[in-house]
């Protein structure tokens, strides 16, 4: 029978991927799974054994780690032909946890291992930016973060003893006062073009960044459209309330934000640079054009039965 390839990340979540091992190792045998666990040894090396895992006679792919582990993954089944292309399967060992949020996976281990194990499957989206360190491309399944957004990212990663969702919000009351003069930015999808300074701008597959930041609240994976939240410039104290409205997701319809459906996106610096992750990994800290595209139903997922 074909086996279930889980790859782990080891140092994910500061250190969680190593230490869960033997529980995912208990709770496949508790299911009766057939599967195989390979630690992670380097950056992209989970891209690497993914792309690889179709000639191993696998069956799926599961990522144990972070959002970063799963975007290197996802990066290398979108390298196979779509023909033979396998599914993915995702168990929370990391930080903020917001790809599978987005697809409705459950963050508990054991119900998680549960999930792969019933084997419900239906197709997503995935979105691709192009620009920084990756001129030709890098896929991600949960969003794109450029601006104020990816600044938070960088900072909550450099801290060494706090991790998930408190980190972020710390990094986001301390980005407020590195991250203070927006870049005047050039947007432009494929049903408008507008300027403006923009202090944030989150392109959503899924629904949640930093752990607890609902970008797109109503996001859904699966209807062929990225989201766009724009937050325009304001001044110092209003970027405060602002964040509790993105926790709660409440920012919808507030005067300086913009929300809407697109399927490709160009931003160009007018003024400034741009700073952006892709699902937590560094894109460019000073990038001038970004091009951000959508590609329907492009991979399967193992999620919750509806």
């Amino acid at each position: 029978m074909p086996s279930i390839l889980v790859i782990v990340n080891p140092v994910a979540g500061k250190g969680r991927g190593e230490r869960a091992i033997p529980r995912i190792e208990e709770y496949f045998r508790e299911c009766g799974l057939d599967f195989s666990i390979v630690r992670t040894e380097k950056p992209w090396h989970a891209k690497e054994i993914a792309k690889n895992a179709s000639r191993e006679n696998s069956q799926c792919v599961v990522s144990a780690g972070g959002d970063g582990t799963t975007n290197e993954i996802l990066n290398g089944l979108l390298e196979i032909p779509e023909k033979v292309r396998l599914p993915l399967g995702v168990l929370c060992v990391g930080n903020g946890n917001d790809f599978a949020y987005g697809m409705g996976i459950p963050k508990n281990l054991r119900e998680g291992v549960k999930v792969i194990a019933e084997g419900y499957r239906k197709k997503i989206d995935v979105g691709r930016v192009k620009g920084g360190l990756y001129p030709k491309g890098r896929f991600f399944g949960n969003g794109v973060g450029i601006g104020f957004d990816a600044v938070v990212g960088f900072e909550a990663a450099k801290m060494k003893h706090i991790s998930g969702f408190l980190s972020y919000a710390i990094a986001a009351l301390k980005t407020v006062f590195l991250y203070y003069q927006p870049p005047l930015v050039k947007i432009t999808t494929d049903s408008k073009t507008w300027t403006q300074r923009s202090l944030l701008i989150s392109l959503m597959n899924g629904q949640r960044m930093g752990g607890g930041f609902l970008m797109a609240p109503d996001g859904n994976p699966s209807d062929g459209n990225l989201n766009y939240c724009i937050a325009e410039s304001m001044p110092k104290f209003k970027i405060f309330p602002m964040i509790l409205k993105f926790m709660k997701g409440t920012q919808i319809g507030h005067p300086v934000i913009q929300t809407g459906l697109f399927k490709r996106m160009r931003v160009k610096a007018i003024e400034g640079s741009l700073p952006c992750h892709a699902d937590g990994e560094t894109i460019c800290t000073q990038g001038q054009s970004l091009e951000i595209e959508i590609y329907p139903s492009a991979i399967e997922i193992i999620t919750k039965a509806p």
